[in-house]
């Protein structure tokens, strides 16, 4: 026998006793799984071309007496809006201006101060009406039309002075509030917004572009010149447990 075939046969021997078996192959080896492909995301639902709500109006200054108390009153009034949306009431000038008293009252009892940011807004609409809603941080032309074709109401806090709205007095007052209540989409495809904008007489329905709108979103800061550095949050109403349209 060659020395090549002894070497062979030596280490076939080696491998018996060191391993007990012979090496063997698959012959059939089974091929790696490939990968698998991620599910597929679901497409959002798509959006009207025009969406609204039915919320009453009232100014913040139902009898045009704008002294400071009304001056400072488009969050309460915003919120008085849509406690009558959701009660599906109408809302006279008498009433809105007997329920802003009311609720300017319970606001000094628990310790709100004149202005209030868009999150103690929302804890206001919870204890004072029962009303649920959702402080959302992504403000954007589509959450917004993604809320308003949903079906809720959504209160801005705004930057006021960057809505360039002309019947405002003057240039419009720092730090304001409103509701959006609708939308639709322009000829050329832009969106435009509708409001219920209690800081003028005409502010229901009022449009502004969605450019305008989102720009000018800014929540309180506590300093009225530094307005323009407050966070874009909004407030999406979510339910309310009907009853009296007043803070208990």
């Amino acid at each position: 026998m060659p020395r090549t075939r002894s070497y062979a046969a030596l280490l076939s021997v080696l491998v018996v006793v060191l391993t007990g078996c012979q090496p063997t192959l698959n012959p059939n080896p089974i091929p790696d799984a490939p990968p698998s492909a991620s599910p597929a995301s679901t497409p959002a639902k798509a959006l009207p071309s025009s969406a609204a709500t039915s919320v009453p109006f009232s100014p913040q200054a139902p009898f045009a007496n704008w002294d400071a108390a009304h001056e400072e009153a488009c969050e309460e009034m915003s919120l008085i809006m849509v406690v009558h949306a959701l009660n599906r009431t109408a809302l006279a000038a008498n009433d809105a201006e007997r329920e802003l008293q009311k609720l300017l009252a319970w606001e000094v009892t628990h310790g709100y101060g004149v202005d209030v940011t868009i999150e103690q807004l929302g804890r206001i609409a919870r204890d004072a009406y029962g009303i649920r809603s959702s402080i959302l941080s992504d403000v954007s032309e589509e959450s917004l039309e993604r809320a308003i074709a949903a079906g809720r109401p959504v209160i801005l806090p705004i930057a006021g002075r960057e809505l360039g709205n002309p019947y405002f007095s003057g240039e419009g007052p720092w730090y304001h509030m409103l509701i959006v209540t609708g939308y639709r989409h322009g000829f050329f495809g832009q969106t435009i917004f509708k409001t219920n904008d209690p800081g003028t007489k005409r502010g229901e329905g009022y449009e502004y572009s969605a450019s305008t709108l989102v720009h000018a979103v800014h929540d309180w800061t506590g300093v009225k010149e530094e307005i323009d550095r407050g966070q874009r949050k909004m407030l999406v109403v979510e339910s309310k447990s009907l009853g009296e349209a007043a803070p208990t």
